[in-house]
């Protein structure tokens, strides 16, 4: 438990100082947004102030009121004795450049889609065109809503199984006003029966249970079904391969994420002709695959897919 006060912290700079020393102190987990003690600090700080997330370095030498410090440490004392993900005590999550909201209903945005989607998805598109895409697993509705904003032309579709995370992602929705995403409650395609895309993205839970059942104090403030995926964490993602091809257009593109399943997926379809992409941190256990691919190899990939149940 941290002081109620601590007189010898007078600027934000102080505080953010303070705050990253006693995470680490404290031995506190990071990656829901945020990687490291200080970028959490930072935010919490800033929330606390009521001021914007990239508030120039220039004011770090304001001074902070007592009242206002009052705030700062109440905030870092439920990070520290709650272990609660910085994004839900502050309600905001930043994905592509984009401000959502962010609470229990569904995970922490943190995919590295973000970055394919502010490219336009170039190069893997190659300049074909899209009118119709899909978020499938779209949780919060962070991927969707997203590739709504940057492509107003597109009709996007958000789809998932949690009526929590729908309906977070209807706020979320209005939030950014995207009136060109559709929310649709289904389990994966289900009810999705003669929609058909150019382009499906989909983060779908990849996380094995033995990792589940291991993952710090914080991952157990997220809905456990967005991340338990089997003994390899691939039980969704081999069922969306399976049947992502009969709602694909004839030169449609599957990009899914599995993260560290990645090794798994690989030795379990070597022959199939996954491009892993190379983002600008390293590779990050996402893959892309045009439809015709998908239908080469459905065989085996449903063979796959039906034993998991």
């Amino acid at each position: 438990m941290l002081p109620a006060n601590v007189p010898e912290l007078r600027t934000l700079i102080d505080h953010i100082r303070y705050g990253g020393s006693r995470f680490n102190e404290a031995g506190l987990t990071f990656g829901h947004s945020f990687d490291n003690a200080m970028d959490e600090a930072t935010q919490l700080v800033l929330h606390a102030l009521h001021m914007p997330h990239d508030l120039s370095p220039v004011y770090g030498a304001a001074a902070v009121t007592a009242e206002e410090q009052a705030k700062i440490l109440a905030l870092f004392n439920r990070r520290i004795n709650e272990r609660i993900p910085a994004a839900y005590l502050t309600g905001e999550a930043w994905f592509a450049g984009l401000s959502f909201k962010s609470d229990p209903r569904a995970l922490v945005p943190r995919s590295p889609i973000a970055e394919l989607i502010e490219s336009g998805f170039e190069p893997w598109l190659g300049g074909r065109e899209v009118s119709r895409a899909l978020d499938l697993c779209t949780g919060s509705g962070c991927i969707a809503i997203a590739m709504a904003h940057y492509q107003p032309d597109w009709q996007v579709d958000a789809v998932d199984l949690s009526d929590d995370a729908l309906a977070l992602a209807a706020e979320n929705k209005a939030r950014l006003l995207t009136e060109n995403v559709e929310l649709v409650k289904s389990d994966l395609f289900s009810q999705l029966s003669g929609r058909v895309y150019d382009l499906i993205v989909t983060n779908p839970p990849y996380v094995t249970n033995d990792e589940t059942d291991a993952l710090p104090a914080e991952y157990a403030f997220e809905p456990e079904m967005g991340l338990r995926a089997g003994d390899d964490g691939l039980d969704l993602a081999l069922k969306i391969m399976r049947d992502a091809p009969a709602h694909l257009s004839e030169d449609g593109l599957l990009i899914c994420e599995v993260g560290e399943a990645e090794h798994a997926l690989a030795a379990l379809l070597p022959e199939v002709p996954m491009v892993w992409v190379e983002f600008k941190v390293g590779q990050m256990g996402i893959f892309v695959i045009e439809r015709e691919d998908l239908v080469q190899h459905h065989d085996r990939i449903r063979s796959l897919a039906d034993a998991r149940g």
